[in-house]
């Protein structure tokens, strides 16, 4: 019986601003990412998605990104190292406080959009977003894309790390995901989708856009819910995952 955890990005709503089906994504997935206001989410936000997710059983991390709420945090900014600790820091620390009042616990850290792409390829801001996380608390797990320099960077701290992988995201021979630029970036058939998914899990590889075979290891499987039919998605990933014997449970568990 293989495992692995299913996560998803949550609370990215601003306002008035509606945006994923968060009731019901969170029926399937094991671990939420939520929003800490740079990228998206308001403190509202925040607060009611924290009480979902606890309501729903679903384990909690912090999901910081760059201070771009117009370009959703997927927009690259130059950063000092300083800066770069500062505010993953100042984002767990936000999350953290709504936790505290429930009486949760955080299971973990996902960066966002640009943050975590550029500290899957940079050593130096994967070093500090590696020290800004195990200074808050060494018990933290960091999400970071498998085999890249952000996990490299946790495992040399000795913080667990999570290897994560995309359903939805294809593969450059490098192990990196193709940029959201390219039309061929997002593979948008399902059955596509968990086909890969399921080879990463079982296999530990998958096939890269260059026809190229790239080894991973996938100890977490990430699903957007702002993507269309996502809650759809959600519910055919899990029952695809029954019928090939994978378990799919939250990292601390």
């Amino acid at each position: 019986m293989y495992k692995v955890d299913l996560n998803c990005d949550m609370g990215e709503s601003f306002g008035r601003y509606l945006l994923g089906e968060q009731r019901e994504i969170l029926k399937y997935v094991t671990s939420a990412n939520i929003a800490c206001g740079f990228h998206a989410g308001d403190p509202s936000v925040m607060r009611e998605t924290v009480k979902l997710a606890i309501d729903n059983g679903v384990k909690i991390g912090a999901h910081p990104g760059l201070p771009d709420l117009q370009g959703f945090g997927r927009r690259e900014m130059n950063l000092t190292p300083q800066e770069a600790y500062d505010l993953v820091v100042y984002q767990i620390g936000a999350l953290q406080g709504f936790l505290t009042t429930f009486g949760e616990t955080m299971q973990h850290v996902k960066p966002h959009g640009a943050l975590y792409n550029m500290a899957a390829t940079d050593e130096k801001l994967a070093e500090v977003i590696a020290k800004a996380v195990y200074d808050v608390s060494d018990q933290l797990v960091l999400f970071g894309l498998a085999g890249s320099e952000l996990t490299k960077a946790g495992e040399r701290l000795g913080l667990r790390t999570a290897h994560e992988v995309f359903a939805d995201r294809t593969y450059q021979a490098d192990g990196t995901l193709t940029s959201r630029s390219e039309d061929n970036a997002i593979i948008t058939d399902e059955n596509e989708s968990v086909k890969q998914v399921i080879q990463m899990v079982t296999e530990g590889k998958v096939i890269s856009e260059q026809q190229t075979e790239v080894s991973l290891q996938a100890d977490t499987i990430c699903l957007h819910g702002d993507g269309t039919n996502a809650v759809q998605f959600a519910k055919y990933i899990k029952a695809s995952f029954t019928k090939n014997k994978i378990e799919v449970v939250a990292i601390r568990n």
